[in-house]
């Protein structure tokens, strides 16, 4: 099973450093695929959740595009990042990637081998999961890990 850290964190909401280049790349250097905020505005790319903050290019996302699940923040972003392991959602119980997988956002449905399910918060980590995710993405990677021990 994969471990994907949320925006980059590891062992917790850090919302300063979410989706900050450096700060991927330090949740990649330790081992995980990250899940990183895109948007495309006029032409260029930028990483933020909320709003740009960082600008990125392609070069900087082929150079990781291994490790990367990008939330298409704008429906630009869709379109320039069709190639990468990516997705757009609201508020869908599921959307999926580009890569085929499911990302499933209400835990009530099938979770099996072509699902990725988000566990973001402690108290969501602490639940059993029913069925074996190709992935999870969460918050809180280290933690998870020490709990599957």
């Amino acid at each position: 099973m994969i471990i994907i850290s949320h925006r980059g964190n590891i062992n917790g909401p850090v919302p300063d450093k979410e989706n900050r280049p450096s700060y991927i790349d330090c949740a990649i250097g330790n081992g995980f695929h990250v899940e990183i905020d895109v948007r495309s505005v006029d032409g260029e790319l930028w990483l933020g959740h909320d709003e740009p903050q960082y600008k990125i290019d392609h070069n900087w996302l082929n150079k990781r595009r291994d490790y990367l699940w990008i939330h298409c923040k704008n429906v630009e972003a869709a379109h320039e990042c069709w190639a990468y392991h990516s997705f757009c959602h609201t508020s869908d119980p599921f959307t999926y990637t580009t890569t085929g997988k499911i990302w499933i956002h209400d835990l009530s449905q099938t979770i099996d081998s072509d699902t990725i399910i988000p566990l973001i918060s402690l108290e969501d980590i602490s639940k059993p999961i029913t069925g074996t995710p190709f992935a999870i993405c969460t918050d809180y990677p280290r933690h998870f890990i020490d709990n599957q021990k």
